[in-house]
């Protein structure tokens, strides 16, 4: 009488033992891949967190966290880090102004009124900005856009916070566009003809129905964009000074955190100063607030998506 199997035992019998060893490994394998990111960011934190410690010893923290006046070179050394908090968010803020508007409207063409022929055209070369070197976008800050200003504008200084967060805006505008053309795309079709179903016309659609919908990809894309703007190093090193000082003037020098940073980074500054200890504190606060905006990514994401 002939033994009948089912699939599973099947697939059971013709196992060899390597396969099994294999499959039993691959688990682990896969896992231990995964924890490189998590345990590489713990130990970014640990490096960050144990080396600033050290700084709050000499500093204290509480001058470090209210102050308004960084001039870590001078005799009377002085570790306020809303200097530098300061410029970092005027280029933040004015890059914000440049791209969102800019980013949205090329997700909106891209989505709604082009072809597929001229969407698979501009989104690759509209993308390939995200690839241009930073420092090659703090040259043409510098020696492009900062001249063009100074000429319409003379009150601006050959190192101003405009230049660069134009340039910083111009480099996150693939980020905006692209997330947000990709939110908008999931859109369903039906969305679309209920509404020209009712009378609406393309605009409104867009803009009543689509957008809406699509909300929660956008506003992730904004936060996303800002939060790399806020990292941004090279652009600002290059064009906007540094000149640490807390105020709203954008048109004079200033320098941001990651400014900061490359200058300590330099070489010239010695091991143990507080002025050492000062590029880890830096580091931290930066890392709060890159943390700070993905967390808010994450919550826009959750508390407005829509599912379909």
């Amino acid at each position: 009488m002939t033994k009948n199997y089912n699939v599973q035992e099947m697939i059971d019998k013709n196992k060899s033992n390597s396969s099994n060893t294999i499959e039993k490994l691959i688990p682990t394998i896969l896992f231990l891949i995964t924890s490189i990111s998590i345990l590489a960011t713990i130990a970014i934190l640990y490096i960050l967190a144990s080396e600033s410690i050290e700084f709050f010893r000499r500093i204290p923290f509480i001058d470090f966290i209210t102050g308004t006046d960084w001039r870590p070179y001078s005799g009377d050394a002085q570790y306020g880090i809303w200097a530098l908090i300061s410029g970092t968010f005027r280029i933040v803020i004015i890059a914000a102004i440049f791209a969102m508007p800019i980013g949205l409207g090329a997700a909106i063409y891209l989505s709604e009124y082009s072809s597929d022929t001229i969407r698979r055209i501009i989104k690759p070369i509209l993308e390939v900005l995200a690839g241009v070197p930073t420092v090659v976008y703090g040259y043409f800050a510098i020696n492009f856009v900062t001249p063009i200003l100074r000429s319409i504008w003379s009150e601006v200084d050959l190192f101003n916070a405009i230049s660069p967060g134009i340039v910083v805006g111009i480099m996150i505008i693939p980020m905006i566009a692209s997330l947000s053309e990709d939110a908008m795309s999931s859109v369903p079709r039906a969305m679309r003809e209920g509404s020209y179903g009712m009378g609406a016309t393309k605009i409104e659609t867009t803009f009543k129905v689509v957008i809406p919908a699509a909300i929660s990809g956008i506003m992730a894309s904004f936060v996303l964009a800002i939060s790399r703007a806020i990292g941004e190093t090279m652009i600002v090193s290059i064009a906007a000074g540094s000149n640490p000082n807390f105020s709203l003037d954008i048109t004079s020098t200033l320098q941001t955190m990651t400014a900061f940073i490359v200058q300590i980074t330099s070489g010239d500054t010695a091991f143990g100063t507080d002025i050492y200890y000062s590029l880890y504190a830096v580091g931290l606060t930066l890392f709060f607030f890159t943390f700070l905006m993905n967390m808010i990514s994450i919550w826009i994401s959750k508390r407005f998506r829509e599912e379909y």
